[in-house]
């Protein structure tokens, strides 16, 4: 089954995650919103069932799966069908654009950076939130991740990683926060949102486009 496939046939029970772990949501929202502009034309790329969409007040929502969409669109979520490796949206029309925990379901990376360049207006925001292979989650997740119908085939990043791809494309002025989730507290540290990576599972980089003309 295909990452796609696991998504169009079991999304009821992905958008049920988010209810069961209500703590771990609420605090990506919180990273999230550290760096989403209050206002202008944003898109989210895998937009899933809407629950980053919807509470953000993001403007398009782009989803590969019809099931997904479906849900989405009972969210009330602007959504519509397509890839991020080649986005059905204009050049330079986006304020802003939001990837949460997709990151790792792309075969090239690359490609769908530089797809949100595009589609980005100069000095436009990308805005990704992921989960740090290199985190305690995430060293749980790739450890796991063959009993898992959604992260069979999955490849996480690090912080790195995200960096150096963003930086080839010619995205710069990097800014980056962390979610403390309770996969990475103890009875020392609370749950929380800070600065910098290294601690939290979760991390949302912000990067903005510096250029007109990304290297091939």
């Amino acid at each position: 089954m295909s990452d796609l496939e696991a998504f169009q046939y079991h999304a009821l029970e992905y958008d049920k995650w988010f209810d069961n772990h209500k703590i771990e949501y609420d605090l990506e929202l919180k990273a999230i919103r550290e760096f989403l502009p209050k206002d202008g034309n944003g898109i989210e790329i895998g937009t899933g069932t809407g629950r980053f969409t919807a509470p953000l007040g993001i403007s398009l929502g782009i989803e590969p799966s019809e099931s997904m969409r479906s849900i989405a669109l009972n969210r009330g979520v602007n959504v519509i069908a397509g890839r991020a490796e080649s986005l059905p949206v204009e050049d330079g029309v986006y304020d802003y654009a939001l990837l949460v925990t997709v990151d790792c379901f792309f075969e090239k990376p690359e490609l769908v950076f530089k797809e949100v360049y595009r589609v980005l207006k100069t000095e436009g925001l990308i805005i990704v939130g992921f989960i740090d292979k290199n985190s305690t989650l995430g060293k749980r997740y790739e450890k796991n991740k063959h009993t898992s119908k959604f992260y069979k085939d999955a490849n996480f990043h690090s912080v790195e990683e995200i960096q150096k791809k963003l930086v080839k494309i010619k995205f710069g002025n990097i800014k980056i926060v962390q979610a403390l989730l309770p996969a990475d507290i103890n009875e020392n540290v609370k749950i929380e949102v800070k600065s910098g990576y290294g601690d939290g599972s979760f991390v949302v980089l912000r990067a903005q486009k510096l250029d007109t003309s990304p290297d091939t």
